[in-house]
C-alpha cells in the first residue's frame, strides 16, 4: 500500500545540493525539487508544503525576497521556511528570522542533523495547528454558550415579565379605578432612573441597578393591594378616616407577599427592588409619610422615586372623588411638595425631564 507522505518543497540553485538533499529527504517526505525562486512559486500552484527549504543566494530572486512574497500570500504565509545557506553570519539569519524563516540551515547538509531538524519543526508546527484548532473550537464553544446563556436569560426575563404583568392585572382588576396605572408609572421611574445617570448626587447608586430588573419590579409597588377588601378598595367615592387607615396598609402587606416570594427564591435583587417599592413608595420627605413615617435619606431612593411617578400618575388621571388635573396643575403640586412630600433634588430632575 503505498504511504503518503508530507510533501516538503527544496528549492537551491545548485543540482547537486538538490540531489543530495533529495535523497536525504525521500526517505520520509515526498520531495519536490526547484532550482530557482519563481520555479518554486510554479510549483506552489499545484502542491501545498509542509514545509519549503530555501536558498538564500540564487540568481534572480534570493531567497530574502522569495520569502516576503510567500509572507505576503494569505495562502502560503503559513507555510514554515527554513533558510539554507553556506554562510555563518549572525546578521543574515537575525535578517531572515525577522522576514518569517523559522531556523537556518548550514550547506553542506549532514542527512541526520537535517531530517531531525526538519522533523523538529514540522512537529512544533503541528502542535501550534492544533492549539490554533482547538483555541477556535474553545471560543467557538465558549460563543455558543454565551448565546445560549444570553438567550436562557432572556426568556427568563421575559417569562418572569409576563407573570408580573399577570400579577399586575390582577390588581388592577380588582382595583378597576386605576386601569393603567402600573404601567404608567413603570414608565415614569424608567424615565427618572435614566435621568438620574449622571446625577451628582444620585448617578453612583442609580448605575448598580440593573434596569430591566428595576422597571419589571416596580410593577410590584401596589401587589399589597389584593390584601384589601373590595369594599375599601372599589368604594366610589372618598374613603372615610378609618377607611383609609385600613387602605394605608396596601404598602406593609405587599412587603409580607414579596416576603413570601423572597423565601423560595434565590433572586434576592429583584425581590429587593420590588420589596423596597411596596414598603416605601408612600413616605414622605418630611417624616408624615406612611408605613414608617421615614424621612429624607432614611427613605431609600427606589422609593423616592416611585413616590414622585406614583403621585404625578394619580393627580393627572380621574377618580370617582376627583377630576384629572392637567399637567401644568400636577406639575405645580408636586413644585409645592418640593421638601416637605418629595425630595428636593428628586424633585428638580423629575420637573426637568417632565418637560
Amino acid at each position: 500500500m503505498e504511504k503518503n507522505y508530507d510533501k516538503i518543497i527544496l528549492v537551491d540553485d545548485n543540482p547537486s545540493n538538490l540531489r543530495t538533499g533529495k535523497n536525504v529527504l525521500s526517505k520520509k517526505y515526498e520531495v519536490y525539487t526547484a532550482p530557482s525562486a519563481a520555479k518554486l512559486f510554479d510549483l506552489l500552484q499545484d502542491i501545498n508544503p509542509v514545509m519549503i527549504l530555501l536558498d538564500i543566494e540564487m540568481p534572480g530572486m534570493n531567497g530574502y525576497e522569495a520569502i516576503k512574497l510567500l509572507k505576503a500570500k494569505e495562502e502560503t504565509r503559513d507555510i514554515p521556511v527554513i533558510f539554507l545557506t553556506g554562510k555563518t553570519d549572525t546578521d543574515n539569519e537575525l535578517e531572515g528570522l525577522d522576514l518569517g524563516a523559522i531556523d537556518y540551515i548550514t550547506k553542506p547538509f549532514q542527512p541526520a542533523l537535517l531530517l531531525k531538524r526538519i522533523e523538529v519543526h514540522l512537529l512544533v508546527d503541528a502542535q501550534k495547528r492544533k492549539l490554533e484548532a482547538q483555541g477556535k473550537e474553545l471560543k467557538n464553544f465558549n460563543d455558543n454558550l454565551q448565546k445560549m446563556v444570553e438567550e436562557k436569560t432572556k426568556t427568563v426575563l421575559e417569562l418572569q415579565d409576563t407573570i408580573l404583568k399577570t400579577v399586575a392585572d390582577l390588581v388592577e382588576t380588582r382595583d378597576d379605578i386605576t386601569g393603567g396605572h402600573i404601567e404608567r408609572t413603570r414608565r415614569g421611574v424608567g424615565l427618572l432612573v435614566d435621568a438620574l445617570r449622571d446625577h451628582p448626587l444620585y448617578g453612583r447608586e442609580v448605575a448598580k441597578w440593573d434596569l430591566k430588573l428595576l422597571l419589571q419590579s416596580s410593577q410590584l409597588h401596589d401587589v399589597g393591594k389584593i390584601a384589601i377588601s373590595d369594599q375599601i378598595l372599589k368604594k366610589p367615592g372618598r374613603l372615610e378616616p378609618e377607611e383609609f387607615e385600613e387602605m394605608k396598609k396596601h404598602t406593609t402587606f405587599g412587603v409580607q407577599i414579596i416576603e413570601k416570594i423572597e423565601a423560595g427564591t434565590t433572586a434576592s435583587d429583584f425581590l429587593k427592588h420590588a420589596k423596597i417599592f411596596a414598603g416605601t413608595h408612600h413616605e414622605k420627605w418630611n417624616g408624615s409619610g406612611y408605613p414608617g413615617g421615614l424621612a429624607g435619606e432614611d427613605i431609600p431612593l427606589q422609593g423616592r422615586i416611585m413616590a414622585l411617578a406614583d403621585v404625578y400618575d394619580a393627580l393627572i388621571s380621574v377618580r370617582p372623588y376627583k377630576k384629572a388635573f392637567s399637567h401644568a396643575e400636577v406639575m405645580k403640586i408636586i413644585l409645592d411638595g418640593k421638601g416637605s412630600q418629595f425630595d428636593p433634588a428628586l424633585t428638580d430632575v423629575f420637573i426637568a425631564v417632565m418637560k
